[in-house]
């Protein structure tokens, strides 16, 4: 298999993510004046209706995969739904403000999310229908992460220094040579001997517990994706900057793929995990601390927690296919367990938009404001509480996958 073939679709998939999970929040709060407990509230539950849905779109995936005739156009289908819900929010009818821009806003909302996931458990369940040990599968995901990260380069690139037109018409030409690179590939391999239940992953141990590890290191991951924008305006008061942390950040993480794969191949994927968790909190715990000017040390952080994120990326993925594969399930249930994975990143992303908006609201933060109380209260919500959430995944890690002696039982099997 030709492997940038198969991962291209993850370039504008990412493209796509980079506006609505980060810039989106500022976004409305500039351009709108969409007070943030509200905003806080429209992405909470955008997200979980979102979140809800994914374990039923990871069960129609795997009829899907299994029937190239339904797969190319359900893929195409969901393509041209997401490019019209991105262009529909952030080129909103002019009619349509106050109370209205709310209601126009989370229907696009749920639109670009729901033919999102579709594009995005199946592109995943595809790979990990492709099999191999720990190692091979951590390369397919290598592949689909490092075009990702090429995606969320570009975009941060476009968004900061050519608008969101350009952005917008540079999503549309690299979702079509996504798709059309995919669907040059082979078919997926053959149809399931048997329907699955969509609460089928729920009967496997293994899963359950790699599922609490990505759910508590998730919604740490997510906390400062939502409120980035708004630490790099009115704490670092550099927003001409943003681009570049942006790139300085996703860069890093690209680079450092290889860095992982041989980490894997040498100390297995539950301890190189390990290892990009804590080198994460190692470099982030410091943004806590910076104030106005401090670029070159935001920089800094930005490229070391930049090679964490790269673990993050290439293995967590990577260990779900092997527990579909020891729990007998490898070519028939792919969809099932990614449905629920990517469920869970959503609900991830929403409690970091429901709790931290309405948290810095009530501790006094205002889009910015500068007095000392208010700007402390956003360095601390996104730098500190990410790394105490990212302990307590460090912790479960540990003890459900990398304290026993050698490789855990995920990397054992061939």
């Amino acid at each position: 298999m030709s492997g940038w073939r198969y991962g291209a679709l993850g370039l504008p998939l990412a493209f796509v993510a980079l506006p609505l999970y980060v810039s989106l929040p500022a976004y409305y709060a500039q351009a709108f004046a969409v007070p943030l407990a509200q905003l806080g509230a429209l992405l909470l539950f955008a997200r979980l209706v979102d979140a809800a849905l994914d374990p039923f779109i990871g069960r129609a995936a795997d009829a899907w995969l299994s029937r190239r005739s339904w797969l190319v156009p359900v893929l195409g289908v969901a393509g041209v739904v997401m490019l019209l819900a991105f262009a529909g929010l952030f080129f909103p009818p002019a009619a349509v403000r106050g109370p209205a821009l709310l209601a126009w806003a989370g229907a696009m909302l749920v639109l670009g999310y729901t033919a999102y996931s579709v594009l995005a458990i199946s592109h995943q369940a595809w790979g990990a229908r492709l099999g191999g040990n720990a190692t091979a599968q951590t390369r397919i995901v290598a592949w689909r992460e490092g075009s990702a990260l090429l995606g969320v380069l570009l975009a941060s690139v476009l968004m900061s220094q050519a608008g969101w037109p350009i952005t917008t018409l540079a999503l549309a030409i690299t979702l079509a040579l996504g798709l059309a690179l995919l669907w040059s590939l082979a078919a997926p391999p053959a149809p399931p001997r048997q329907s699955t239940r969509w609460a089928l992953a729920w009967r496997t141990p293994a899963f359950r517990k790699l599922l609490a590890v990505y759910a508590v290191n998730g919604i740490a991951a997510a906390i400062p994706a939502t409120v980035l924008l708004f630490y790099v305006r009115d704490v670092l008061q550099a927003p001409e900057k943003e681009a570049m942390f942006l790139v300085a950040y996703f860069a890093a993480a690209a680079v450092s793929m290889p860095l992982w794969l041989r980490a894997v191949a040498r100390w297995g994927q539950a301890r190189s995990w390990l290892l990009g968790m804590g080198l994460a909190v190692i470099s982030f715990v410091w943004a806590g601390s910076l104030g106005a000017g401090d670029v070159m040390p935001f920089l800094l952080v930005c490229l070391a927690s930049g090679v964490a994120v790269g673990a993050d990326l290439a293995i967590p993925a990577a260990m779900l296919a092997r527990v579909v594969q020891n729990a007998g399930l490898a070519g028939r249930a792919e969809g099932a367990f990614f449905g629920w994975w990517n469920g869970m990143s959503k609900l991830n992303l929403a409690l970091a938009a429901g709790l931290a908006l309405p948290l810095l609201q009530a501790l006094g933060y205002q889009e910015g404001a500068r007095d000392e109380g208010s700007l402390q209260a956003l360095a601390q919500v996104y730098a500190w509480l990410p790394c105490v959430l990212k302990v307590g995944a460090m912790a479960l890690l540990w003890t459900f996958f990398a304290a026993g002696q050698g490789r855990s039982s995920l990397e054992t099997h061939p």
